[in-house]
């Protein structure tokens, strides 16, 4: 009994390829949560697609991850004086966002990243100059810009990834290899038209693993039902039932990520709406679960425990039984099951 991944393999892997087909030498992420496979999942899946690096978040990810992927691993946080030694091989290339970063990296191999419209990090144009000296000392491995998703100001990701491109040949800094993120198909290949003598590689993870929603499926086992009548009490906090129906233990709890939520970017009237009505209701103890059960997502009984959740399922709907699973709408990156079933 427990809270499943189910993985339609041969759907996930055909989503997969037609990735990797769209953005030749690819950089796969791997980092947090594995997005909700694991690094070691990804690592596999990384090497049987053929994949020479892995991405992954920080130099702890690298650590454990190093003896599941004999490839290089790029770490993506960018390096900074003082940080906490991690012993890693060689073949771990650092990002770097700075100029004294990399002045302290000698006889490291680093990816330079530079300040894009993001703002995050990243070595700022005036900087540049200073590079020049840096570089020597350090196996680089190239340049990379994060780049934002949406541009609301209409501006054009291309156009920013070349005047970049200009600065760093003005500069006479080597542009042999440019690693990029959150650029479309039709973009990367623009850039890789427009400099021929450059190798764009791509750094993807959510597009990747996660882009073909339909591959996967999270689901909790209904581990016990007690019917219940309107004004029954029950749960830690004695309340009282609204109406009769079940009361349903279902496998998944905030250990597993379940009512736990990052926030979201809402756009537009519907969405902001729906947000407002959310907060109101649970402000009076209801609150709707990921769980769903005969076509609808069912409420809460109770805040969900550390392993489990309990849920009110009315009785003019069918009743649940014991060893029945719910499919349960979650969040990936925030998700940790307790086993993921190939299918």
């Amino acid at each position: 009994m427990a809270l499943s991944l189910y993985v339609d393999t041969a759907r996930w892997r055909a989503h997969q390829k037609s990735v990797l087909d769209q953005f030749p030498g690819l950089v796969p992420v791997c980092k947090g949560n594995g997005y909700g496979f694991g690094h070691e999942r990804l690592a596999d899946e990384a090497i049987r697609f053929g994949s020479d690096i892995l991405a992954v978040g920080t130099t702890y990810e690298a650590a454990r991850i190093k003896d599941w992927f004999s490839g290089d691993l790029l770490v993506l946080t960018p390096f900074r004086r003082g940080e906490e030694p991690v012993p890693l091989p060689d073949r771990v290339v650092r990002s770097v966002s700075s100029v004294d970063g990399v002045h302290a990296l000698v006889g490291a191999r680093v990816v330079i990243e530079c300040m894009s419209s993001m703002k995050r990090h990243g070595v700022k144009e005036e900087e540049l100059g200073q590079l020049h000296a840096a570089i020597e000392d350090v196996r680089l491995e190239g340049f990379a810009l994060h780049l934002p998703l949406d541009r609301t100001d209409g501006s054009d990701a291309v156009e920013e990834v070349i005047a970049w491109m200009d600065r760093l040949r003005a500069a006479r800094l080597p542009l042999h290899t440019m690693f990029v993120s959150h650029l479309r198909a039709e973009e990367l290949a623009r850039l890789q038209q427009q400099f021929p003598q450059t190798r764009f590689r791509a750094r993807i993870g959510t597009r990747l693993w996660l882009g073909d929603h339909e591959a996967t499926e999270y689901r909790g086992a209904v581990l016990d039902v007690t019917p219940v009548v309107k004004g029954d009490r029950f749960g830690y906090r004695q309340q009282k039932a609204a109406s009769d129906g079940w009361l349903v233990v279902v496998a998944g709890g905030t250990s597993h990520g379940v009512g736990l939520e990052a926030p979201k970017a809402l756009h537009g009237v519907m969405p902001r709406a729906k947000g407002v009505a959310r907060a109101g209701l649970a402000t009076v103890n209801r609150n709707l679960s990921p769980f769903v059960w005969a076509g609808k997502q069912r409420w809460f009984a109770e805040p969900p425990h550390m392993q489990v959740s309990i849920l009110f399922v009315p009785s003019d709907a069918e009743e649940p039984r014991v060893g029945d699973e719910l499919v349960a709408h979650l969040r990936h990156t925030t998700t940790q099951f307790d086993r993921l079933v190939d299918r």
